[in-house]
């Protein structure tokens, strides 16, 4: 088992879309810079001080690449940080050599085990612990400070394997979260194309009764059948281009649309007041655009009743366009936390995307959580196009 263990993490592929450099990687840059010439000009101790200097300025240097390149900067810091016992015994035996804001590979190896793969993390953790051990043992200090020192030299690494952990099960069950809300939408889609298949044969049925009698007859139920098959292919292609390989789940009830949102807003009671308008023809939306008109009030109407302190108002509004469908959102109360995204409005933005719109929520400006969204109401980029209904 371990042994297995082992090729797993060897073969674990670095994180995915890692940052080459942010603003604030040139920030720390300039503070590490200028804090390292404060030292070398104040500090009177400091043996061989062009060298300490350089190797400052070096391993500070590196953290512009720590993201990209892991292991190469921990080997090289710590290749250079190797060289400190042995100038310590050429120079001053029994002096320490170097800065104090040489502390910086701390932060390489945070970035070890954060942003590398499981071969980068390996090899390049067994150079940590080597340097790390050689200095301990070369360094004057009691046994105790030695264990201390080698302890706080692991910490970041630890500290950056808690992290990753938490970053890929959060991305995990994102993707989770994506896939049901594919395979609710590919439910929705299939109860849908199903009615339109039922109606083509009912139809057929019908124009192959009145051939006979009434040939003007069976050529309406063969304009009939156009139609529905139109629409039902409109259907799949939107089926195919969403969801590709995804399954379709067994649960074929009808979904809730925007004629169920006079329902929903009348579900908190007397708790938070529901201001809904609907504006333009909506009777008339796509399934896959009502049902999620419907999942997006749904779903805000939700959060506020959760996380909106003191509210007492929620601002409903949608707008049905000619080519677009409109959702605006918009409560009243204050929020609290960091404000980040919950799984809920990302299942939201998911169905946005595979539907061709957007989806942005977000603190307003005064007080208050908004969510605006923007359907299409055909995926025409997708090579899907409408027929006017009858």
């Amino acid at each position: 088992m371990l042994r297995d263990d082992l090729r797993t993490l060897w073969t674990e592929p670095r994180p995915p879309d890692a940052p080459a450099r942010v603003r604030r990687d040139w920030a720390l840059l300039a503070a590490g810079l200028a804090g390292v010439a404060l030292e070398a000009t104040l500090r009177e101790d400091v043996v061989w001080r062009p060298v300490a200097v350089v190797l400052a300025v070096w391993l500070w240097l590196l953290l512009l690449w720590r993201r990209t390149r892991p292991l190469a900067t921990v080997t090289l810091a710590f290749g250079a940080v190797l060289l400190l016992p042995l100038a310590s015994l050429v120079a001053a035996p029994g002096e320490s050599v170097g800065l104090h804001t040489g502390a910086v590979v701390l932060v390489l190896v945070y970035a070890l085990p954060r942003w590398g793969s499981g071969r980068e993390i390996v090899l390049g953790g067994a150079v940590v612990v080597a340097v790390g051990a050689l200095c301990v043992v070369t360094d004057g200090t009691p046994v105790v400070e030695k264990v201390v020192g080698f302890v706080f030299l692991l910490l970041p690494g630890v500290v950056g394997a808690a992290v990753r952990f938490r970053m890929t099960a959060r991305e995990r069950q994102l993707e989770q979260l994506r896939s049901r809300e594919r395979e609710q939408l590919a439910r929705e889609l299939h109860d849908t194309v199903a009615h339109h298949v039922s109606a083509m044969v009912i139809i057929a049925q019908a124009g192959r009764v009145l051939a006979g009698t009434d040939p003007s007859a069976a050529v309406e139920a063969l304009e009939g059948v156009e139609e529905e098959g139109a629409r039902t292919l409109e259907e799949m292609r939107a089926m195919v281009a969403a969801l590709r390989d995804r399954g379709i789940g067994a649960d074929l009830a009808p979904p809730a649309g925007v004629a169920d949102l006079e329902r929903l807003a009348r579900t908190p009671g007397g708790r938070l007041r529901v201001d809904l308008g609907l504006d333009g023809e909506l009777d008339a939306l796509p399934p896959a655009v009502d049902a999620a008109v419907f999942r997006i009030v749904q779903e805000s109407v939700t959060n506020a009743l959760r996380h909106a302190v003191d509210a007492t108002e929620l601002v409903v509004r949608v707008a049905a366009e000619r080519h677009t469908v409109r959702v605006s959102v918009r409560d009243d109360g204050r929020r609290t936390g960091r404000g980040r995204d919950g799984y809920g409005l990302t299942g939201l933005r998911e169905r946005a995307t595979l539907l061709g719109g957007t989806l942005r929520a977000g603190p307003g400006a005064d007080r208050g959580w908004h969510v605006d969204a923007e359907l299409p109401r055909v995926r025409s980029e997708r090579g899907v196009h409408s027929r006017p209904r009858r």
